[in-house]
């Protein structure tokens, strides 16, 4: 069956290039409503410019759809918020939102500015937060809601001169882990988009022909089926030049020591057997405390009760 998204409305940030430009039209080409979210500045976040978000909000309207722009900075809350606003004056309602906006400053840890780093922080972490924040009490009043935060490798593996946008981008998974959870029961499912394209932000880091592989369009997919109404939840999907994985935080089983080798060198010790064997992926965090207190008392030989 056709996935569509007829009487939908969509906010994608960071809508006037790049992989945002694609996901906005792509959902317009599906029936939503879409809200074009662009400061227009440079990749590393200086200046302005609605020349790029009205440029696609030509194009949805061309294509028969219908679109609006907006160009709030994600990292201003009073921007987001009027953003908003008029979404919600134009449209009633709010489904969608593409956590998509972002931008570089990267440089080694020694050498990056603290300015620097926050201001990415703000932008791709604090954004995130602003935008999510600003759109989901409407979505539990509606009990609908679908969410994307827009994480990278170099978050969950990191990458050399990135610690700030890493350090930005695994921030919006544990943003997305709680949010799914607090979610749940309004029908507010949450996931995050891992995607690997050339953009102005990749342009120049790869091969010409390895460029040509990874556009935008072979990305947005996995966006269309994540804020799809049988879409999962806490789910971080990954996404490239055609090809789709899920990335998955896990524990290994670990081991309970008794109290005479709970010390570093009992750690140091057992190290092979805690950290290897049995991986899994948690799906809270009080998930991980039973497990701790389960193998204490079982070290123990007590039972618990309750």
């Amino acid at each position: 069956m056709t996935i569509r998204y007829d009487d939908k409305i969509a906010i994608v940030t960071g809508a006037g290039n790049g992989l945002g430009r694609s996901h906005a039209i792509e959902l317009a080409k599906r029936g939503a409503k879409v809200v074009v979210n662009d400061l227009g500045g440079s990749v590393s976040g200086e200046g302005s410019n609605s020349d790029a978000a009205l440029a696609v909000v030509a194009e949805i309207t061309a294509l028969g759809g219908e679109a609006m722009a907006h160009p709030a900075n994600v990292a201003d809350f009073d921007q987001v918020q009027d953003m908003v606003q008029k979404t919600m004056d134009r449209w009633g309602r709010i489904d969608i939102l593409v956590n998509n906006a972002g931008i570089l400053r990267d440089k080694s840890f020694t050498k990056v500015s603290m300015d620097d780093f926050r201001l990415v922080v703000d932008v791709h972490l604090m954004g995130t937060v602003y935008c999510t924040k600003a759109v989901f009490d409407i979505m539990k009043a509606q009990e609908y809601g679908r969410i994307v935060v827009t994480t990278s490798s170099s978050g969950l593996y990191g990458n050399f001169g990135q610690t700030n946008y890493g350090a930005a981008k695994m921030g919006v998974v544990g943003l997305m882990n709680t949010l799914a959870q607090e979610g749940a029961k309004y029908n507010i499912r949450t996931n995050a988009l891992a995607p690997t394209a050339g953009t102005r932000m990749t342009e120049g880091l790869m091969s010409a022909q390895a460029f040509g592989l990874l556009t935008p369009e072979a990305v947005t997919p996995a966006v269309l089926f994540l804020v799809s109404e049988n879409a999962p939840t806490r789910t971080i999907l990954a996404a490239g030049a055609g090809s789709f994985a899920v990335a998955k935080i896990v524990e290994s089983d670990g081991m309970w020591l008794p109290e005479a080798e709970q010390t570093p060198e009992g750690l140091e010790a057992h190290w092979e057997a805690i950290a290897n064997g049995g991986e899994t992926p948690l799906q809270a965090g009080f998930e991980q405390t039973f497990k701790m207190v389960g193998k204490a008392a079982q070290g123990k030989g007590i039972t618990l009760e309750g």
